[in-house]
């Protein structure tokens, strides 16, 4: 006996293992990709250009952030990329142990987390900082794209309140820390992914009235905490209080107002060099953006987020499974109502939550998870056509 014939099998198995990755690599969404990265950039501009004067002006190094947001959009990378390349099928075997490692850090928050302006949200590892709900989004729509899957069907009321209670748990948590703005976007993950699924419209008008009757019965039991209520009730005077509730809305206005249609250029914002927005590198750093593009630069990052959200519609549309599906509805409800809950509330359109503007907001836990919601909807495009 030769050994040719275990050669040529050699050969012929590397051959087709060529193909089937380049057979991968030729569904990746490019334009999903090139989207993201550029957006991360306008990003990395952007909290340079908010963050170099007022640190100038303390006498420090005007590269601290921005070196970081670097790092951060980096290691984002590698995380969108390792999320890719793995199967997405794979994912629904680990979907409930990935909920529970979520549910596990949202409760150690409450036991060695850090507290830090009256929030206990973050795990403080020297001077990194982890928030675990940035991640909660993630955990629940693996979890509820593996519930949905493995019940075909329409779903029946009774499954539909344990799958409500598997949204619950991590809401629960995240208001308790409190962030009233995450757990907003959890109930519109569940609620997206349930319209995605099999689910009566019957039901879903009962959440929604259900939703409605929560909101109000909140407010009478006076379950919101005083600066949530100032934030709702300041929205609706959005004229009045500007020297005290409504300051960081006032200020932002007033600085994308003052961008025009250009923009005042880069470094030259009056709002933005004196840092007269609040937060200015982190939830309003919209306002930042606007003041120095101007209405074009917004437009374009606008509808550099529309494209993002169009290739993931394109995704689910195209998905092999009710599982690859609903994992793409759940990550466009996420990053759609992210960017315009951001977007919004610095031009008086929403009230003001703590919500990050996907991929520009300075920050790496909020980069890893959008960065990593990416690769989910990659890895799903990319196996559409796959053998099994």
């Amino acid at each position: 006996m030769t050994a040719v014939p275990y050669g040529r099998d050699v050969a012929v198995g590397t051959r087709r293992e060529r193909r089937s990755i380049l057979g991968y690599l030729r569904h990746v969404d490019f334009v999903l990709v090139g989207a993201a990265l550029v957006l991360s950039l306008i990003g990395v501009v952007m909290v340079y250009t908010a963050t170099r004067p007022a640190l100038l002006q303390a006498g420090l190094s005007p590269h601290y952030y921005v070196e970081r947001q670097l790092i951060w959009v980096v290691v984002g990378i590698i995380v969108m990329v390792a999320v890719t390349a793995i199967d997405y099928r794979r994912f629904d075997d680990v979907a409930y142990l990935a909920y529970g490692l979520v549910l596990l850090s949202l409760v150690g928050v409450f036991v060695i987390g850090h507290s830090q302006y009256g929030s206990q949200r973050w795990y403080q590892f020297g001077p990194l900082q982890l928030q675990p709900s940035e991640f909660a989004a993630l955990g629940l729509i693996l979890a509820i794209a593996a519930y949905c899957h493995r019940r075909q069907g329409v779903l029946s009321f009774r499954q539909m309140l344990g799958l409500f209670g598997l949204s619950a748990l991590p809401m629960l948590l995240v208001y308790k820390q409190p962030d009233l703005g995450t757990t907003i976007i959890l109930a519109v993950v569940m609620t997206a992914m349930l319209a995605a699924g099999e689910v009566r419209l019957r039901y879903l008008l009962l959440l929604g009235v259900g939703g409605v009757l929560a909101f109000v019965l909140a407010l009478n039991l006076h379950l919101l905490h005083g600066y949530q209520l100032q934030r709702l009730t300041g929205f609706l005077h959005q004229n009045q209080y500007c020297a005290s509730t409504n300051y960081d809305l006032c200020m932002s206005r007033d600085a994308i107002s003052s961008g025009g249609l250009r923009g005042t250029g880069l470094f030259r914002g009056v709002a933005t060099n004196l840092s007269l927005v609040p937060n200015q590198q982190n939830d309003f750093i919209f306002s930042a953006l606007g003041e120095q593009l101007g209405f074009i630069g917004s437009a374009v990052v606008i509808g550099l987020y529309g494209l993002i959200c169009l290739r993931m519609l394109r995704a689910a549309q195209r998905a092999r499974d009710s599982f690859g599906r609903l994992i793409c509805a759940g990550a466009l409800a996420f990053f759609a109502f992210s960017a315009f809950e951001n977007i919004a509330m610095t031009i008086g359109l929403m009230p003001i939550t703590g919500i990050p503007l996907p991929f520009i907001s300075y920050g790496g836990s909020a980069s890893f998870a959008f960065f990593a919601t990416i690769g989910l909807v990659l890895s799903v495009e990319m196996r559409r056509v796959a053998r099994r």
